[in-house]
């Protein structure tokens, strides 16, 4: 009886460690729930559409988009780390929440290193500062001319805590007269400069191409030091003065923590033949002004890792204090 009793244990073990491989053979066998951390309109929920719509294909399965923006990104992020982690959730979140958050917050409804589990990096952002078109400025120098000419009455939107950075160095620096509103995504964003009634953003180029080159936004400045072949005269930050760390904004793809590493590298492997197809890069990522940045999960946790650490210096050297 005893000897018997002694197997029990490795039977369940072995149970256990061939159930995952099994369940990951005939992984997905029903929809896939997809967080995004943005509004719906935004560059990352267009782009996760269309690389949903892939895995459909291949899947046989439907991904179901949910927009979980607000918060700075917080709230979709913890909606993901708090979802089960069965291979039936996965996110796309962008670098903020993950890395820059928790330098910028007294307090944090996860934890940022340990709250979702890496598949891979998707793309970076080619960022760069808009203005309405009515706004009577050609250079970040006239805007920050105008904004003293102008007092308390011109202020800025971006999801980014290291742009919005820029903008307070530049207040700091050059006497600049400007605030930062709160804004739920790229969408709102570009509604709110068109309008009017935000005159200033700091996005990603794709969420406003189009309405630079049909003359409704003006650019003044390419924020990462990322040149656009789209707009080859807007100067970098480099080139306005600036010195400080340039932003890095990426977005990714995470699960749950405890998803099975089996469907964890299937949903990588997917995930990377299709970004890697060269009509699917050209019209989802090129023609939006997005860097293809894909590697490994364990590549990816590296490189959040390393940005991690300079953030909390670039927050540091800001002299900014937690809000």
């Amino acid at each position: 009886m005893k000897r018997f009793a002694l197997l029990f244990p490795t039977l369940a073990v072995l149970a256990v460690a061939t159930a995952i491989p099994a369940a990951a053979d005939d992984y997905p066998s029903r929809p896939i729930r997809v967080y995004t951390t943005t509004s719906a309109g935004g560059i990352s929920d267009i782009f996760m559409r269309a690389l949903g719509d892939e895995l459909s294909k291949r899947w046989g399965q439907p991904l179901v988009i949910e927009n979980r923006p607000g918060g700075s990104q917080n709230i979709g992020t913890r909606a993901c780390a708090d979802a089960p982690p069965d291979g039936y959730t996965i996110c796309i979140i962008n670098a903020d929440p993950l890395v820059y958050n928790q330098f910028m917050f007294k307090n944090m409804p996860f934890n940022p290193e340990t709250a979702v589990t890496p598949i891979t990096n998707l793309y970076h952002l080619i960022q760069l500062l808009v203005v309405n078109a009515d706004l009577p400025v050609k250079s970040i120098d006239e805007l920050i001319a105008l904004s003293k000419a102008k007092p308390g009455t011109m202020n800025y939107v971006t999801a980014a805590p290291p742009l919005a950075l820029y903008m307070e160095t530049l207040k700091k620096d050059k006497g600049a007269d400007w605030v930062r509103v709160p804004f739920r995504g790229g969408g709102d964003a570009v509604n709110a400069v068109l309008s009017g009634s935000t005159p200033i953003a700091l996005v990603g180029e794709g969420n406003v191409i189009g309405q630079i080159q049909g003359g409704k936004m003006k650019a003044l400045v390419m924020l990462n030091n990322i040149r656009s072949p789209n707009f080859p005269d807007v100067p970098t930050m480099e080139q306005t003065g600036y010195t400080g760390t340039p932003s890095r904004s990426w977005y990714g793809l995470f699960a749950p923590p405890g998803t099975p590493k089996a469907m964890i590298d299937k949903i990588h492997r997917d995930v990377v033949s299709i970004v890697s197809e060269p009509a699917f890069r050209a019209r989802h990522l090129t023609a939006r002004s997005l860097v293809p940045a894909t590697n490994t999960p364990e590549e990816f946790a590296q490189e959040i890792k390393r940005d991690r650490a300079t953030a909390e210096k670039v927050i540091k050297d800001s002299g900014l204090e937690p809000q």
